[in-house]
């Protein structure tokens, strides 16, 4: 896959899903990209007991869009995001399933970050029918690079 097949893919997905952001990537999709594409980058929006606890994936920024313990807005997630990631670069967030990453694309939109992802399915996946993650989706599942904390 291309970086332009990966890139149109998200785009349309957005499209479909009325996202307010460029678009929604798989998790092979937003590897693929941030392997082949000058400056991507990869937010891990997690928080540090997700990073330090569940499992980190190597060279990703980190920066918590929740802090823990409260799991309460950080308020300085986009000063943080502007001090490490320059505005012009094409930025992927990820978090455990999605949803908080979906938020930060949204933020980092709003703050001039132009071309903002969202990598569905997170690091962990949606719950199975036993209601466990990392068996249904996720970068984990992929066979994506990772280390536990």
């Amino acid at each position: 896959m291309t970086i332009n097949e990966a890139l149109n893919s998200a785009r349309e997905r957005g499209e479909q899903m009325g996202l307010p952001y460029a678009g929604a990537l798989t998790p092979q999709e937003a590897y693929e990209i941030w392997q082949k594409a000058p400056g991507a980058k990869l937010i891990d929006v997690r928080t540090r007991a997700e990073w330090d606890y569940v499992g980190r994936i190597p060279g990703a920024v980190e920066i918590e869009l929740l802090t823990y313990p409260g799991n309460r807005p950080n308020p300085a997630f986009l000063a943080e995001l502007e001090r490490q990631v320059d505005k012009e670069a094409l930025v992927m967030f990820i978090c455990r399933s999605g949803g908080r990453s979906h938020n930060a694309a949204m933020l980092a939109t709003q703050a001039g970050y132009g071309t903002s992802y969202n990598v569905l399915e997170g690091f962990e996946g949606d719950k199975d029918p036993q209601g466990r993650r990392n068996t249904k989706g996720g970068w984990r599942v992929a066979g994506l690079p990772w280390t536990q904390g």
